[in-house]
C-alpha cells in the first residue's frame, strides 16, 4: 500500500536492502534532501503528512520566544560538542598524516579555488511564439535555457495545445468512443468567488495524472471544466465589498442591478480561475466549459425541479430552519458548524460591538394561574422565554401531577397563558423535571408543540432583531435582549440562577453568525427513498468509493439523512421555478402545496393552475427564493453533457469514469449527484469516487483566509516576495484584525516569500503528497526541493542531446538488438519494470507510490548510473558499443519522458521535442504520445541482479574513499563469495572502475579462496560480494579500530533485531513470502557486514603489528 509511510516514500528514506533498487528508494540527492529534512525536522518527525487533525505543529518563528531547555537538552547538546570537537580533531590528525604522505609520494600541492562569480540574473523571458502556434525551440545556449527556467519552459505550450484540439475527446468515424475505451472527469467546479488555492491545485493535479495517463493509452478521453455559481458565497463576498467599496447594501442597488453587479464580478473572477487552470497545464476541454447558471444547466435546474414537484418528491411545508440572521437565509445542516463550548464563553457576533455570553443555563420561575404556586425551567437561551407557549412535565412526576392541565402565565407578554402537558419526552430526573416549550426556535420543541397542539409564535425578524410578538422587547437585538430579560426576571423576583452548560452552538459557515431556528415555508425534497437507492449501487460495486475510510462515511451519513430544504433567500442563483396562486377573496397560505404550481415556463404553471383552481380568478406570482446551490451542482455530471437534452456527449461518455474530489464534500455532492443521477437519469453518475486528504499549512492547520496560509498556486508557480503577499491580504475582504494576524503569520512561514517552482514541480509534489490516508501538511521548502528534480531532468536530457549526433536515427523500435552491454540492459529491465509499476499504481489511485517509482526510475537509475556509465561507453568502446549505447541512452530518455509527462507536462514536452522521432513516427506532441508499458521481451532479472552488484562495488568504493577522504591514488580490490558474482565482477571490472571515480588507480578481482586483502578498509556490498580499499599508510589505525569497533556493535544490534523478526512465528504467518525473502536477504546482508567490520577491525589491529 502507498501509505505505508517506509516503503515506497521517496522523500528521505534512510533505511533499505543493501541492494540498489530494491524495496525502498535511495535517497534524494543532497540538495533536495536538504531541504525535505528541514521541513521534515521541523514537523518533530511527523513527515510530510499528517493522521488528520492532530497534525504535527512546527516549530515556533522567529518572533517567537527562546525555549527554555531542559537539563536532558543541555546534556544533549554538552554531548554533541565534545563529539563534535573530537571529530574535528580526527580530522586534522587524518589531513596530517595525507599531507606527509602526499608530500613525500608525489609532493603535489593543492591548487587554490577559484572565487565563485557571481551571474548576473536573467532579464525577463520573452516569447517569440506567436500565440497559439507551435513553439519555437531555442538553443540551450541561450542565457535562459542554460539550466532549467520554468517561465522559459512553459511559455508557448498550452495555447498550442489548445488550439491543436489535443485536449479533446477523439472518437471514431462513426462518433464512437475508442476501442481503447474512455476517460471521463468532471472536474469539481470551483465556487467563482475568488482565486484557486492549494486545495484546487491537489484535485487538478491528481485528475490531469489521470487524464493525461488514460489520453497516452489511446482512449477517447475529456476532463470537462467549469464553475459554481456558489449562491451564498458569492453573494455574501459581493455584499461585503459592496458595503466596504461604497457603504451600500443589495437592498440598495435593488435585485436586477445588484445581479448585474454580480454577475461582472463572475466574469472578471472566473477569467482568473481558468488563468490559474491553463498555468497548472490542465489538459481540459475548454469548448465543454460549464458554468452552472448557463443556459443549459439551468434548463436542467429548471426541468429536475419541475419533474420532482410533480411527483409530490419536491413539496411546502412550514418547518423549522437554519436561519442565519446576518446573510438572511436559510441553511441545510451542512452548512452549519456545532462549535463545542466547555462552559460559559464570550463569542464574538456579527452585528454586536462586545462579545456575547453563551455556554451557560439560566432558570428562572412562571407562576401558576390561580395560584400562589411557581414551576421551574431552565434555558440556555434565555431570550426564547418571549416564544414559550407550554411547560411539559413527566406524567409519572408526581411533583407535577397536580400542575397538568393548569396554565402558566408569562410575566412580560400581556394575556398569553401556557398550558401544562405532560409528555414521556421529558426527562424528570434531569433538572427541575420541567421543560419550557419554545415550538416556533426549537427542534425539540417543534415535535412537542405538534403533539399537544400549542401555539407556534416566531418572535424574530429575518435579521435578528424581536418582533410584534415580544411585546415591551420588540425592536430590541436578540442578544441585548438575552441580558435585559435575566434582569427584568431578578426584578420580579422570578430569577433562580445561571451556571456553566456545556454546549454546542449552531454557526453559519460562511459569516459565522449564531443561527437561529425559526419557521419558515420552504421547498423540501424527500431523501429517504433516493438515499436507499445511493447505497444500493455502492453496496453492489456499481461504484467504488476510495479510500475505505470515505466509503464508511458514505453509509454512515446515509443511514441518518434528512429531508432536503431548498429554498435560499437569496438574489444570486436559480429562482425557484414555482409559481403562488393568490386567489381573489381568499387569504391564501404560502405554506399551503395546492397553491402552488411548477413550471418550465410560466404559461405552463398557469396552465396547472387553470385546471386546478377552474373558475376562480386567480393572479401567479413567483417565488423569488432561489435554490440551495447544491441542487444544481447535484446535476453537474449529466447536465454538463448536454441533459435534459440527449446529446452524443450524454449517449457516449455517460456516466463518467471517475469523481476526484475532497472528502469534505462526501454528502453535500457526491451522495447528491448519485441520487439525482439515478433519479433523473436511471444510471450512476460515475464509476469510482476517489476522496483526497485535505491541504493543511505547514502547521497542520486548516488553510483560511484570516490566517493567512491560504497559497495561491500562482504565487507558487510564479514566486511572489513577501511584501506582495502582504499586499494581497489587504485586497480582499479581511477584518484589519485578521490582516494583521494573517501578515504575522506569513512573516513566519515565508520570511524570504515563496521562492519560483514552475507548474511541473507543484503538480509533482502535490501527487507525491497523496497516500490516500491523512491530510497534508503543505511545506513550501518540499515543493522548491522538487523544483531541483526538474533541473536534474533538464540537465540530464541536456547531456543526452549533446552525445547524439545531428543525423542520428533511431532504431525503429526499441526492442533488444543482441547488442546491449550489462549496463544497457539492466536500464532497460529497470525502464521495464518502472513503467509496470507507475501503471499498476496509477491504476490503484497509489498516487503517491507513481511518483517514487518514476523519481527512482529518473534520479537514481537513469541519471545516477546509466547515464554517468555510458560516458565511458561512448567514449573508450568501439563503434558498434558506441552506438548501441546511443540507442539505449534514447530508449531510456524517451520512455522517462513519456513516464513522467502526466505529471510534469511542460517540462517533458520541451525536452520530448527535442529529441529525433524514431522512423514513421509522426507523433505531433508527447501528450499523444503512446506511454509506456511492460514488455516481457525486456525483463532480465539476470543483468539486473549482475549489474547491482557492479553498482553496488563503484557505490562502496566512492563511499570508503569519502570516509577516508581519499582523493587519488587509491588500490580497491573486489572479493566475491560466489561463482556468479566472481564471474560478473572479472567481466565488469572496467565498468566498476568507471564507476567507481576518477582517484581509484587500479581494482583487482579476489575470489572467496583468495586472502582478504592485506592494508584494507572494509564495504559489504551484499552477501556476495564485499569491496576493500587500501589505507595503510594513509589513516590513523587507532582511530579507525574504534570507529568500525562502533559501526560493528550498531550492525550486530540490527543483525539480533533482524534474527527476532524472522523468527517470530506469528511474522512468518502473517507477512507475504515476497516481504519475508526480502527480510532474509536483508539478514544475511547484515550478517555479512558484521563479519566485514569484525575482519576490518582484525585487519587494523595486524596493520599495527606489521
Amino acid at each position: 500500500m502507498a501509505t505505508n509511510s517506509a516503503r515506497g516514500n521517496p522523500i528521505d528514506a534512510s533505511e533499505g536492502p543493501s541492494k540498489t533498487g530494491e524495496g525502498t528508494p535511495s535517497p534524494l540527492a543532497a540538495d533536495v534532501a536538504g531541504a525535505v529534512k528541514e521541513a521534515v525536522a521541523q514537523l518533530d518527525g511527523a513527515g510530510v503528512h499528517a493522521p488528520g487533525q492532530d497534525a504535527g505543529v512546527a516549530s515556533a518563528g522567529a518572533d517567537a520566544a527562546p525555549k527554555v531547555k531542559t537539563e536532558k537538552e543541555l546534556e544533549r547538546e554538552r554531548k554533541k560538542a565534545e563529539k563534535a570537537a573530537k571529530f574535528e580533531q580526527k580530522k586534522a590528525k587524518a589531513a596530517a598524516v595525507q599531507a606527509d604522505t602526499a608530500a613525500s609520494s608525489k609532493g603535489k600541492e593543492k591548487k587554490a579555488k577559484a572565487p565563485k562569480v557571481e551571474e548576473e540574473p536573467l532579464a525577463p523571458y520573452v516569447e517569440d511564439t506567436p500565440l497559439g502556434e507551435k513553439k519555437r525551440l531555442k538553443s540551450f545556449d541561450d542565457p535562459q535555457l542554460k539550466a532549467y527556467n520554468p517561465v522559459a519552459v512553459e511559455s508557448a505550450w498550452y495555447e498550442w495545445w489548445e488550439k491543436s484540439g489535443f485536449f479533446k475527446p477523439q472518437f471514431t468515424q462513426d462518433g464512437k468512443v475508442k476501442d481503447e475505451g474512455s476517460f471521463v472527469i468532471v472536474i469539481p467546479p470551483p465556487n467563482v468567488t475568488g482565486a484557486l488555492h492549494m486545495g484546487h491545485a491537489l484535485g487538478n493535479s491528481l485528475q490531469d495524472v489521470m487524464i493525461r495517463w488514460n489520453r497516452m493509452h489511446g482512449k477517447t478521453t475529456l476532463w470537462l471544466p467549469g464553475c459554481d455559481h456558489a449562491g451564498i458565497s458569492t453573494q455574501s463576498v459581493v455584499e461585503n465589498m459592496l458595503w466596504r467599496r461604497q457603504g451600500k447594501t443589495r437592498h440598495d442597488l435593488g435585485r436586477k442591478k445588484f445581479t448585474d453587479t454580480v454577475w461582472e464580478w463572475k466574469d472578471d473572477y472566473h477569467k482568473r480561475i481558468n488563468n490559474a487552470q491553463r498555468k497548472m497545464g490542465g489538459s481540459t476541454d475548454w469548448s465543454r466549459e460549464a458554468f452552472t447558471m448557463d443556459k443549459n444547466l439551468s434548463a436542467a435546474v429548471t426541468e429536475t425541479f419541475v419533474k420532482l414537484h410533480e411527483e409530490g418528491v419536491i413539496y411546502r411545508a412550514n418547518r423549522l430552519v437554519n436561519w442565519c440572521t446576518k446573510l438572511n437565509t436559510a441553511l441545510s445542516n451542512l452548512e452549519v458548524i456545532n462549535k463545542e463550548l466547555p462552559g460559559r464563553t464570550l463569542l464574538d457576533v456579527p452585528g454586536y460591538d462586545k462579545k456575547v455570553e453563551f455556554g451557560i443555563i439560566v432558570h428562572f420561575k412562571y407562576p401558576i394561574e390561580g395560584t400562589e404556586e411557581t414551576i421551574e425551567v431552565a434555558t440556555t437561551r434565555p431570550e426564547t422565554m418571549l416564544g414559550d407557549t407550554g411547560i411539559a412535565v413527566h406524567p409519572q412526576d408526581e411533583r407535577y401531577k397536580h400542575l397538568v392541565g393548569k396554565n402558566a402565565i408569562h410575566p412580560f407578554i400581556k394575556d398569553r397563558l401556557m398550558p401544562i402537558v405532560a409528555d414521556d419526552y421529558v426527562d424528570k430526573e434531569f433538572g427541575t423535571g420541567a421543560v419550557k416549550i419554545t415550538p416556533a426556535h426549537d427542534p425539540n420543541d417543534f415535535a412537542l408543540g405538534q403533539r399537544h397542539n400549542l401555539k407556534f409564535i416566531n418572535i424574530l425578524t429575518d435579521d435578528g432583531f424581536m418582533n410584534e410578538n415580544t411585546g415591551p422587547y420588540k425592536g430590541q437585538k436578540r442578544f441585548d435582549v438575552r441580558y435585559t430579560i435575566q434582569d427584568d426576571l431578578k426584578a420580579r423576583g422570578l430569577y433562580v440562577d445561571k451556571k456553566d452548560n456545556p454546549m454546542k452552538v449552531p454557526l453559519c459557515e460562511k459569516s459565522k453568525d449564531i443561527i437561529e431556528p425559526i419557521m419558515k415555508p420552504q421547498w423540501w425534497m424527500k431523501m429517504k427513498d433516493m438515499a436507499a437507492e445511493a447505497v444500493r449501487v455502492v453496496k453492489e460495486g456499481q461504484i467504488k468509493i476510495k479510500p475505505e475510510s470515505a466509503e464508511k462515511s458514505y453509509y454512515r451519513w446515509m443511514e441518518d439523512v434528512n429531508d432536503w430544504c431548498l429554498s435560499r433567500q437569496l438574489w444570486w442563483g436559480h429562482q425557484c421555478p414555482v409559481y403562488f396562486a393568490k386567489v381573489e377573496g381568499e387569504a391564501g397560505d404560502p405554506a399551503n402545496d395546492s397553491l402552488w404550481f411548477s413550471g418550465r415556463t410560466e404559461e405552463e404553471a398557469q396552465a396547472k393552475a387553470e385546471k386546478a383552481l377552474a373558475g376562480k380568478k386567480f393572479t401567479l406570482e413567483r417565488d423569488e427564493d432561489v435554490l440551495d446551490t447544491w441542487f444544481s451542482s447535484g446535476l453537474w455530471p449529466f447536465s454538463t453533457l448536454g441533459w435534459p437534452n440527449n446529446t452524443h456527449d450524454l449517449q457516449t461518455l455517460y456516466p463518467t469514469s471517475i469523481l476526484e474530489t475532497g472528502w469534505d464534500i462526501l454528502f453535500f455532492w457526491i451522495a447528491r449527484m448519485i441520487m439525482l443521477g439515478m433519479k433523473m437519469v436511471g444510471q450512476i453518475p460515475f464509476r469510482e469516487v476517489y476522496c483526497h486528504s485535505l491541504v493543511r499549512d505547514s502547521e497542520g492547520r486548516k488553510m483560511s483566509k484570516s490566517l493567512g496560509n491560504v497559497i495561491d498556486p500562482l504565487d507558487v508557480i510564479k514566486g511572489i516576495p513577501l511584501e506582495a503577499l502582504h499586499e494581497k491580504l489587504t485586497q480582499g475582504n479581511l477584518h484589519p484584525s485578521e490582516v494583521e494576524k494573517a501578515t504575522k503569520y506569513q512573516k513566519t512561514a515565508f520570511p524570504d516569500g515563496i521562492p519560483q517552482c514552475g507548474a511541473d514541480a507543484l503538480r509533482f509534489c502535490m501527487v507525491n503528497y497523496t497516500t490516500g490516508g491523512g491530510d497534508i501538511n503543505f511545506d513550501i521548502k518540499v515543493m522548491h526541493g522538487y523544483r531541483k528534480f526538474c533541473n536534474k531532468i533538464y540537465q540530464a536530457t541536456k547531456y543526452v542531446l549533446g552525445k547524439i549526433d545531428e543525423g542520428f536515427v533511431p532504431q525503429k523500435t526499441g526492442k533488444l538488438t543482441g547488442k546491449e552491454s550489462l549496463a544497457e540492459k539492466w536500464i532497460l529491465h529497470k525502464m521495464n519494470i518502472a513503467a509496470k509499476e507507475i501503471n499498476e499504481s496509477l491504476a490503484e489511485r497509489e498516487f503517491m507510490k507513481s511518483t517514487a517509482t518514476v523519481y527512482q526510475y529518473w534520479y537514481n537509475h537513469l541519471c545516477d548510473v546509466y547515464i554517468e556509465n555510458s560516458k565511458a561507453l561512448i567514449q573508450d568502446g568501439t563503434e558498434e558499443e558506441k552506438r548501441s549505447a546511443v540507442d539505449t541512452l534514447y530508449t531510456a530518455l524517451d520512455n522517462a519522458l513519456r513516464l513522467i509527462h502526466p505529471f510534469m507536462p511542460f517540462l517533458t514536452e520541451e525536452l520530448w521535442q527535442r529529441l529525433p522521432r524514431r522512423p514513421g513516427d509522426e507523433t505531433p506532441s508527447i501528450m499523444l504520445a503512446r506511454y509506456p508499458v511492460y514488455d516481457p521481451g525486456l525483463d532480465d532479472p539476470a543483468a539486473e541482479a549482475a549489474y547491482e552488484l557492479v553498482i553496488g562495488a563503484s557505490k562502496g568504493i566512492r563511499s570508503l574513499m569519502g570516509e577516508y577522504a581519499l582523493k587519488d591514488e587509491t588500490q580497491a580490490f573486489v572479493q566475491t563469495y560466489d561463482a556468479t558474482a566472481h564471474a560478473t565482477a572479472v567481466e565488469q571490472v572496467q565498468s566498476i572502475r568507471s564507476l567507481s571515480g576518477k582517484g581509484v588507480r587500479s581494482i583487482a578481482v579476489l575470489s572467496g579462496a583468495d586472502a582478504r586483502p592485506a592494508g584494507c578498509v572494509a564495504f559489504p556490498v551484499s552477501s556476495a560480494a564485499a569491496v576493500f580499499l587500501h589505507v595503510k599508510g594513509r589513516v590513523d589505525i587507532d582511530d579507525e579500530i574504534a570507529r568500525a569497533a562502533r559501526k560493528l556493535a550498531r550492525t550486530r544490534a540490527a543483525l539480533a533485531k533482524q534474527q527476532r523478526l524472522v523468527d517470530d512465528p506469528s511474522y512468518r504467518q502473517k507477512v507475504a513470502p515476497a516481504l519475508q525473502d526480502a527480510d532474509r536477504k536483508r539478514l544475511a546482508d547484515l550478517a555479512s557486514e558484521a563479519k566485514g567490520f569484525e575482519g576490518t577491525i582484525k585487519q587494523f589491529e595486524d596493520l599495527k603489528l606489521e
